[in-house]
């Protein structure tokens, strides 16, 4: 009953806005000449730049850019099914523009279907940190918590992915399965089972029927 991302059901992205490296030329640069100087390759196209060096002429693209191109490759492994492979595009993309919510998302709903629920847990937490607004990064979160045994915490992240968008089937859904889960275990604590730290596996299934 493990949660996990639902890979036939792309999920919607949030508006990538405002990126940490955007509109920044290269800090390390250096300034000894100042002939040497970045100018735009194509106004067009501010996902690159031209070095002007004498030494090269080559365009450099700006860390935004390679981001997005580590990002689309980690997509493609990712819907393959190579989730560790995907997972390394991620962390690149990451180091590079550590500020986008949609990278962190992906990344958890990946360490999900490997079986990492803790670290899953952290980075869906990182992802509702940068976009509170965005109901899909708190169903991650609730699905982290709730294969990480916390059904509780789940419960709350269901909750806040419904306050943003009421009419989420997911959200609903994945509620109802925390509820269950809260339920069994005060049975269990009714009856004189122990159940430590009050937290329960979610991938036993024992007591369902």
């Amino acid at each position: 009953m493990k949660l996990t991302w639902k890979k036939n059901k792309k999920r919607p992205l949030p508006a990538v806005n405002n990126l940490p490296f955007e509109n920044h030329q290269d800090d390390n640069v250096s300034q000894t000449d100042e002939s040497h100087t970045h100018t735009h390759l194509n106004n067009n196209d501010p996902t690159q730049v031209r070095n002007t060096d004498q030494h090269s002429d080559l365009p450099v693209p700006d860390a935004t850019y390679l981001s997005k191109q580590f990002q689309a490759e980690g997509d493609k492994l990712a819907e393959e099914g190579n989730y560790r492979e995907a997972l390394g595009k991620w962390e690149t993309a990451i180091t590079l523009t550590p500020e986008v919510a949609a990278l962190h998302e992906q990344k958890a709903q990946v360490l999900l279907e490997i079986g990492d629920a803790w670290n899953a847990l952290k980075a869906a937490t990182r992802a509702t940190e940068l976009e509170p607004s965005w109901a899909e990064a708190w169903v991650t979160l609730g699905r982290a918590q709730l294969n990480f045994g916390e059904p509780d915490s789940a419960i709350e992240s269901f909750d806040r992915a419904l306050a943003v968008k009421p009419d989420s089937e997911e959200a609903r859904d994945d509620r109802k399965t925390s509820l269950h889960l809260v339920k069994k275990r005060k049975q269990l604590q009714s009856s004189g089972l122990s159940v430590s730290n009050n937290r329960y596996a979610v991938g036993d299934k024992s007591g369902d029927s």
